[in-house]
């Protein structure tokens, strides 16, 4: 696969999810947990997507249970969780593997031949064509100012 577009997951609903609706937005993908001490960033990535959603952003959450087992939850379970928790209405996937030999195929396009994905809400923006801009540590919060001139820039260019 040679770009973001070319990639189907399904939704924590279990519908298909074709990526090709995200073209011609700038993209935030980030690996979500509902029990991890990074959990909170639920909140920033909210914010960042409400207030640039507009301009053609959006973030895409996918759950993995590869870290601590910190996302161990139903879908129907991670649903409640983030509505309740932290009114997320930004797209969610379904839960999927970021490491090792079951990675689904985003994530293996996403990292390539770099570094694995090291923990939970690693992030990866991609721009309008489908091509991978930044890639921000879990450490960093989506309300970073690196993040966020990352994704203006993106927006705006």
């Amino acid at each position: 696969m040679s770009d973001f577009h070319s990639f189907e997951l399904r939704t924590l609903e279990g519908e298909p999810l074709p990526l090709s609706t995200f073209k011609g937005k700038v993209v935030l993908v980030v690996n979500v947990a509902s029990k991890c001490g990074l959990t909170p960033q639920y909140a920033a990535l909210e914010t960042l997507y409400k207030s640039h959603a507009d301009r053609g952003f959006s973030v895409l959450g996918l759950p993995c249970n590869q870290f601590g087992g910190q996302e161990p939850g139903s879908a129907e379970d991670i649903q409640r969780f983030c509505s309740l928790n932290y009114g997320v209405s930004f797209p969610m996937g379904e839960k999927l593997e970021v490491n090792g030999e079951g990675r689904h195929p985003l994530y293996q396009w996403l990292v390539g031949e770099g570094e694995p994905i090291g923990w939970n809400f690693e992030k990866f923006l991609i721009g309008r064509d489908g091509r991978i801009l930044a890639r921000f540590s879990p450490r960093i919060a989506p309300d970073a100012p690196e993040v966020i001139q990352a994704v203006e820039r993106a927006i705006e260019g």
